[in-house]
């Protein structure tokens, strides 16, 4: 195995425009979209309400890809804002960002997304509810062990998992649109929960991962055509995508149906087709849930193995095989992380581990009985570390503007200083409502990430005692 390394003028590589529209499209419609309209519609006072928060989460996601495709294609090496921050603001925050996305942000929401396949697939072989951790383990280590075989065997299972979920989709819009279900659009009950707030952010969490996308930058074919376009076209369909599936819940369900389902998606088949639909819907959304966690596991491991390629402490995981072309030992790290988080979350024993890590620690316990499962914890645990990055390459946009004012820009976003202003609105808005939400996790997850401070002196060390010359 050696270094990998990316010349940045090279416009070759194995993924083509579609591959990086798929891998978009994948890793963004994973799972909220047939989990979380329920609890949306609960903090929303109508149905119009729902589809006009979904509209405007979408244009500003939009707004984002508009500065995440300036940001791609000016700074070209795969890792994402792992290279903005380390341009803006210097090494030690590229090193706490990768290293928050190796232990709390991506392989949270790589955990998270493996509940939703594990509940669906327990739900459709009717196995025993404490079965659905081995289906997240199972789904993980699967995942993993296939993109290790190489890039290939990756993006055409990405490929294939987006065409089956685009298909899927089609059969539920058609399906609800269509159903003759007698149902209600006024709401009967108050609303149930905080409100607005936490609709927005479950709404902007179905949007995200559509910035992962400038983690393969290095390995998108023509990416400076091809990265902006991927962002927008993905993007622009899955806006689309999600209006149509909310209407389709809303005719086949009605308002007040909606807000009491938990699986929408099935509900709703159920109610148009019948009972076997629901089934099949079921299986549907196990399909989604895996093309999501593939993408994710796919994109993210190239930000571990940038950060690998620049910090000695990390080293390892920057060696990318020679035969597959993949960063096995990033995959690897990634892989065994995940599946730590789950049984954490996911098994009695793990939730009393942690509680008693807490108790020596002079922390309060976690409530668990708070979240909903492990998909609800992993999601509260990952968003406030997640947020706090998003707004901070906000920031960046404009020091690297400042910094970087005669560096060629492929694609620029329009209207400065417009698009990165409300970006980071939007990503202030989102790290306060996460900080709401995940309440009492706020010390599990302030552990990891402060460990990542005496983390990066400890690899800068390493690197300047390997830098000294040898004594005579």
């Amino acid at each position: 195995m050696t270094a990998h390394t990316t010349n940045e003028k090279d416009e070759s590589g194995p993924l083509t425009l579609w591959d990086a529209v798929s891998l978009v499209i994948g890793i963004v419609i994973g799972s909220t979209i047939y989990k979380t309209p329920g609890t949306i519609c609960s903090n929303v006072s109508s149905p119009g309400s729902a589809i006009a928060l979904w509209v405007l989460c979408g244009g500003l996601s939009f707004v984002g890809a508009l500065c995440y495709a300036e940001l791609a294609t000016t700074y070209s090496r795969s890792g994402g804002e792992y290279n903005y921050l380390s341009r803006a603001f210097g090494p030690w925050a590229g090193f706490l960002f990768g290293w928050s996305q190796l232990a709390i942000i991506q392989t949270g929401s790589i955990g998270a997304l493996s509940y939703v396949f594990a509940e669906y697939a327990a739900e459709v072989i009717q196995a025993p509810k404490s079965s659905v951790v081995w289906f997240a383990l199972g789904a993980v280590t699967m995942l993993t062990v296939l993109n290790m075989l190489g890039i290939n065997a990756g993006r055409h299972t990405q490929k294939a998992l987006v065409v089956a979920k685009l298909l899927g989709l089609l059969v539920l819009i058609l399906a609800g649109m269509t159903s003759n279900s007698a149902v209600s659009m006024e709401a009967t009950q108050p609303i149930n929960g905080p409100g607005w707030s936490l609709a927005m952010i479950l709404v902007l969490y179905a949007y995200g991962g559509w910035n992962d996308a400038a983690f393969v930058t290095a390995e998108v074919r023509n990416r400076s055509r091809n990265i902006p376009l991927a962002l927008l076209y993905g993007l622009g369909l899955i806006v689309v995508i999600y209006v149509l599936v909310n209407l389709a819940y809303l005719r086949a369900l009605g308002f007040e149906g909606l807000r009491n389902s938990q699986r929408p998606a099935a509900d709703a088949l159920s109610a148009a087709l019948g009972e076997h639909a629901g089934r099949a819907m079921s299986l549907l959304v196990m399909i989604s849930a895996l093309g999501g966690l593939n993408g994710l596991i796919l994109a993210v491991s190239r930000v571990h193995a940038t950060v690998g390629a620049d910090h000695a402490l990390f080293s390892l995981l920057g060696r990318w095989s020679e035969r597959t072309k993949t960063p096995v030992w990033s995959l690897l790290a990634q892989g065994v992380i995940t599946l730590l988080m789950i049984l954490g979350v996911g098994t009695e024993s793990g939730r009393s581990m942690i509680d008693s890590s807490l108790i020596r620690s002079s922390l309060r316990v976690i409530p668990w009985d708070r979240y909903y499962g492990g998909f609800d914890t992993l999601f509260a645990a990952s968003a406030p570390i997640f947020w706090l990055f998003f707004l901070s390459t906000g920031i960046a946009y404009f020091v690297l503007r400042i910094i970087d004012r005669d560096r060629p820009r492929p694609f620029s976003a329009p209207y400065f200083p417009l698009c990165p202003l409300l970006f980071c609105g939007m990503c202030g808005f989102g790290l306060y409502s996460a900080v709401n939400y995940a309440g009492p996790l706020l010390p599990l997850i302030a552990i990891p990430f402060a460990l990542g401070i005496p983390l990066y002196f400890i690899s800068r060390w390493l690197e300047r005692w390997s830098s000294e010359p040898a004594k005579p």
